[in-house]
């Protein structure tokens, strides 16, 4: 997810001028209350905005601190919130995965890729009934936001009972497209 533009989408839902707090909490509260922003995240893009002609300050208090400054957004950065929102995520988004990265090398530098699927397997399932758990008690964003991870890593956790059943045939795999006379004439050799 783009953190800018889920702040700038934030500024844009909110139906009036907010502060840059107001955003962070916003966002920490809705989008990722386990990994919440940095004040400086929001500060900077909220500037960037600004120069970019997405949001405009309304109002500047002063007072014993910083400035405080209320933001709103502009026409451009509805039209650069609606293109962000309507554009589909990229196909190959979960086509790179470090998970697979990490078991490719286990396998081509003799290291034991069972047990770096056995290892991601016990994490996952730690971490889905700990998502259980609290999904009892979330409101209906956090249901969503919930279920969505829960989807993610059970269609994780098939990938690994396949990939289990599969690890030799992979090995095999890749230690000839490493081998091969075409993979040594990409690498100029």
């Amino acid at each position: 997810m783009s953190t800018a533009h889920a702040l700038l989408g934030l500024l844009d839902g909110s139906g009036e001028p907010a502060y840059g707090y107001t955003l962070k909490r916003d966002y920490d509260l809705a989008l990722a209350p386990d990994k919440p922003l940095a004040y400086g995240q929001v500060y900077s893009s909220l500037a960037r905005f600004e120069r970019q002609g997405w949001a405009e300050v309304v109002t500047v208090e002063s007072g014993a601190g910083p400035d405080r400054k209320r933001y709103r957004i502009t026409p451009d950065g509805v039209s650069v919130v609606d293109g962000w929102v309507y554009t589909p995520q990229e196909i190959g988004a979960f086509a790179s995965s470090t998970l697979f990265a990490r078991v490719s090398v286990a396998l081509l530098s003799g290291r034991d890729a069972q047990e770096v699927l056995a290892r991601q397997r016990a994490s996952h399932l730690e971490r889905m009934r700990e998502l259980t758990r609290r999904r009892r008690e979330a409101d209906v964003a956090g249901q969503l936001a919930i279920t969505y991870e829960l989807t993610h890593l059970d269609a994780d956790l098939r990938w690994i009972e396949e990939a289990g059943q599969r690890l030799d045939a992979m090995r095999a795999d890749l230690h000839t497209a490493l081998t091969s006379p075409a993979s040594a004439d990409q690498d100029g050799s």
